[in-house]
């Protein structure tokens, strides 16, 4: 009779060891994807009301030995000319769309399927997502969470907010990050009082702000400040600029 028993015992197959291992594998994929999907959020509602105190990008510059000087300052003491040059030069649609200008992105990539200078559709908020969150450089990855994180702060912190990160955490100069900071070392005053025409040479500036200089433009940033500064204008007749 036991001899019959161990027969039958030997005839049902035994769970394998890759099948064993499934069962973990798929709670720490889980478990992965959770935390992928929290820390995101979280960091996201801490940054809605605390200053950043630094970034990806400002670490990089550091080792790079640009030094650090950013100064955290809210955006009320921020002029009203840095924000709408600001949206002149980068995101004219930044008060109407939800993070995203498919309008921009498609002009972009007409402009570079012809060749030539490389054009960008990144909104203001792309560009705070990436700023303050991911690395620099190109990569599908990398493209993927910055998206996530644009969804999250347009639904989180909303267009004040975003704006007063943006020009917080923005890079001005080699170590210069932010409004305060960049308008204490180039023009040797506070943000508060830049005017339409300081405030057109620092967004002026932004695509390249550690090749071209504000302080002393040469004659392409000069002529993109003046184009900037009535761009401006019509952001404030418009008021392209009522969402900040």
């Amino acid at each position: 009779m036991l001899a019959a028993f161990e027969a039958v015992a030997l005839m049902v197959p035994r769970p394998s060891k890759s099948r064993r291992k499934r069962p973990l594998l798929v709670k720490v994929l889980t478990l992965l994807l959770i935390v992928g999907l929290c820390l995101p959020v979280a960091a996201v509602l801490v940054y809605r009301m605390a200053p950043v105190p630094i970034t990806p990008l400002m670490i990089k510059r550091m080792i790079q030995g640009h030094g650090l000087d950013h100064r955290w300052t809210s955006l009320d003491n921020i002029s009203p000319n840095l924000v709408r040059a600001v949206v002149a030069a980068e995101d004219a649609r930044f008060c109407e769309h939800h993070g995203f200008d498919f309008e921009a992105m498609e002009k972009a990539f007409r402009a570079n399927q012809r060749g030539g200078k490389i054009r960008g559709g990144s909104t203001i908020s792309q560009q705070t997502a990436k700023n303050v969150f991911l690395w620099d450089g190109r990569s599908y990855l990398r493209k993927g969470l910055e998206s996530y994180f644009t969804v999250l702060i347009e639904v989180g912190w909303g267009k004040h907010r975003i704006m007063e990160v943006y020009l917080n955490s923005i890079e001005w100069g080699p170590g210069i990050y932010g409004a305060e900071a960049a308008s204490r070392r180039i023009f040797h005053e506070s943000a508060r009082a830049l005017s339409p025409a300081q405030a057109a040479r620092l967004a002026a500036i932004l695509p390249s702000p550690l090749k071209w200089k504000a302080a002393r433009p040469g004659p392409y940033v000069a002529r993109r400040s003046a184009r900037i500064g009535k761009a401006s204008g019509t952001v404030r007749r418009d008021g392209l600029d009522g969402c900040v």
